[in-house]
């Protein structure tokens, strides 16, 4: 994997190989979303929750974010990346529905959010509706199976499905 675009562009984006459960968004689909949400993010605060080797979120900061707010059960990948990157980032240890309580109890607002969970959780339903108070623009990476609240847009990759949420 690599940034594709911005500040880090053609960097590589380490991870842990063929394990079974991880699905690091590829590098097609990235370049696809950026390509809807707007090339350029300039000054935006991120979320990327789900974030396993922080692809997401490493792209958006290439592309002009100022920080990103990682949240995974495993960050080693994540922090791995950033250090390497030098990206601004803030870590949270957590299972995603306790990090969005938290993030909500410290008052934190986002210009954007990714969620990018195992397909099998379909954790669509139950996240969409708590991340939105908390973003402006929530992107949902689902399988095409996945029944998900009605998105302001939607893009099919294979399997791969990417909801966009406005807040």
């Amino acid at each position: 994997m690599r940034i594709i675009a911005g500040l880090a562009k053609g960097r590589s984006i380490q991870g842990p190989g063929n394990v079974e459960g991880v699905r690091p968004t590829s590098d097609r689909v990235r370049e696809s979303l950026f390509n809807v949400l707007g090339q350029w993010l300039d000054g935006c605060r991120v979320l990327d929750l789900f974030a396993g080797t922080g692809a997401l979120g490493l792209e958006a900061w290439s592309r002009g974010a100022t920080h990103v707010t990682f949240v995974d059960v495993d960050l080693t990948w994540a922090k791995k990346n950033a250090e390497t990157l030098q990206a601004p980032a803030t870590f949270l240890q957590l299972p995603a529905l306790k990090a969005v309580e938290k993030l909500k109890r410290q008052g934190e607002q986002f210009d954007l959010a990714f969620a990018d969970p195992p397909y099998a959780l379909e954790a669509a339903a139950e996240l969409v509706p708590l991340l939105l108070p908390l973003a402006k623009t929530v992107v949902f990476e689902h399988g095409k199976r996945e029944k998900v609240p009605e998105p302001f847009d939607q893009r099919r990759f294979g399997d791969t499905v990417i909801s966009i949420y406005k807040g």
